[in-house]
């Protein structure tokens, strides 16, 4: 049989040296069947061409004329996309070499996953660090465990090209907490298996993380909350379990509105929180 190709898609913004790192480790997949997209959302540093100087033909460039943030260059990354399997990868982290052959084995094996994720090794500061508890990876029917934080990572990710008909793209509004939205989204629906092989490697500490650059990361975990609870996916026990994560999300969002003055933002939240019925002194 052909071998399915496997699309990666590599947003990056002004991130040169790791990006050659991160581009290197998907041409040198042990799977042969791999086309790499990188999206280059706006970059004023000289990605692009490095990139062409050093890879040439072996992927494909796609450059935005202005930084328009990372969901919108996934999903114009998908659009430009031709495989039967779909893979991202963040410009600062990299695939070991069996990643590709590994994850897509895992998904071939049973048609019924949409969508999987490997385990990572962590690197902070140039030092391996072991995830805190709460960052270990579920596996399964894990919307409980995607409502406190993110707990699955676009690095390690493969989907069926059909999850995007299903559940959407990134949210394009969100200039940050876009991969827990669509998390949610797909795991009030679907399965999310761990491939719980160490074979993406994570590398944190470095000053444009988004973690770093966008301050109180959970208004926007906010605003996914209440998108979800005004669509019609969930089940009662998925609205009891939303409800309760963004009560106790917004209490500590409007402590710290009302705290720094930001007396409007405050009101628009108290507004949209009694129409899903919550009140929050």
């Amino acid at each position: 049989m052909p071998l399915p190709l496997v699309s990666a898609i590599i947003p990056t913004f002004n991130r040169a040296q790791p990006l050659i790192r991160a581009v290197a480790s998907v041409l040198a997949q042990s799977y042969p069947n791999v086309e790499v997209i990188v999206v280059d959302d706006g970059s004023t540093d000289n990605s692009s061409d490095l990139l062409r100087n050093r890879f040439g033909s072996n992927l494909r460039i796609l450059c935005l004329p202005r930084n328009r943030g990372v969901s919108y260059a996934r999903n114009r990354g998908i659009e430009l996309s031709s495989g039967s399997f779909i893979a991202f990868l963040d410009s600062d982290d990299l695939w070991e070499p069996e990643k590709t052959e590994r994850q897509l084995a895992f998904m071939r094996a049973d048609p019924d996953i949409l969508i999987s994720q490997t385990d990572e090794i962590w690197i902070r500061n140039g030092r391996r660090v072991n995830p805190c508890k709460h960052h270990k990876k579920p596996s399964g029917a894990i919307f409980a465990e995607c409502l406190p934080l993110c707990v699955v990572s676009p690095s390690a990710v493969m989907m069926r090209r059909r999850f995007f008909a299903e559940i959407g793209l990134f949210d394009e509004n969100l200039p940050a907490c876009e991969d827990y939205d669509l998390w949610l989204r797909t795991a009030c629906r679907y399965s999310i298996p761990l491939l719980a092989e160490n074979l993406v490697v994570k590398f944190g500490g470095h000053d444009d993380q988004l973690s770093r650059t966008i301050p109180a990361l959970d208004r926007y975990r906010i605003v996914s909350l209440l998108k979800i609870l005004a669509g019609d996916t969930l089940t009662p026990s998925q609205k009891t379990l939303v409800l309760a994560t963004l009560e106790r999300k917004s209490k500590i969002y409007l402590k710290g509105c009302r705290k720094r003055g930001r007396i409007v933002e405050a009101g628009a939240l108290e507004q949209s929180l009694g129409d899903v019925g919550l009140q929050i002194s």
